[in-house]
């Protein structure tokens, strides 16, 4: 199936059914191919699982080699949520794409994102129909909190990890977050990551491994 996202696509071996998926989103000027390093360790820890890394659905405004889920030209809050709610519809499509091509349910599918990517993740798990099988976000925050408290419709479980050096996206946004998910009963596991600026180091990805692990087989 052709995606209505341009999409890196890393498949189980040939022998392996397809039984799992998680979707990686991309941080603010970089694309599918960037985080799909993430897979390369994953992949042998988890056989049946297809990984589908999107590149945003526009080229991004200061980096035109890499891409965004939404602008961030203006410091602006207001026009920031209407882009990130255009970027929502563009990524709920692309899931229902990945859930037809590969018959999947939610609960088979991890959200995990980078940055502006995790920013995506989180609302996404958040305002779906069904809860998803989880959300591993790194490096983010909630881009509005007033406006998601309204629209939260699911209660996907989470892990959040971040840098305690990052000065892009900085560390306090961590316990921001987990205050928002706690007060809306959103069950959430968070770690900080010493000696850590914004980037995902090994410790991180392996955190994150073996979080959807077990995820994926309760």
């Amino acid at each position: 199936m052709t995606f209505s996202l341009n999409t890196t696509v890393i498949k189980p071996d040939e022998n392996n059914k397809i039984n799992s998926a998680i979707i990686l989103f991309h941080g603010y000027g970089g694309d599918g191919k960037d985080i799909s390093t993430l897979t390369y360790n994953w992949k042998r820890f988890l056989p049946n699982t297809v990984f589908l890394c999107p590149d945003g659905y526009e080229v991004c405004s200061i980096n035109p080699s890499g891409f965004q889920w939404f602008d961030l030209s203006k410091d602006d809050p207001k026009y920031i949520l209407e882009q990130s709610l255009i970027a929502e519809k563009k990524i709920h499509k692309f899931i229902n794409e990945v859930k037809e091509s590969y018959k999947l349910s939610n609960s088979k599918i991890c959200l995990s994102g980078f940055s502006q990517g995790c920013m995506m993740s989180i609302n996404i798990g958040l305002t779906s129909d069904e809860n998803f099988n989880c959300v591993v976000g790194f490096s983010g925050k909630i881009i509005d909190k007033d406006h998601l408290s309204k629209r939260i419709s699911s209660k996907t479980k989470m892990l959040l990890l971040h840098g305690e050096l990052d000065t892009v996206v900085p560390v306090n946004n961590l316990l921001d977050i987990k205050d928002f998910l706690l007060r809306n009963k959103i069950e959430v596991e968070t770690h900080m990551i010493s000696d850590c600026d914004h980037h995902i180091p090994i410790k991180a990805s392996s955190i994150a491994l073996n979080y959807i692990k077990k995820n994926f087989l309760s």
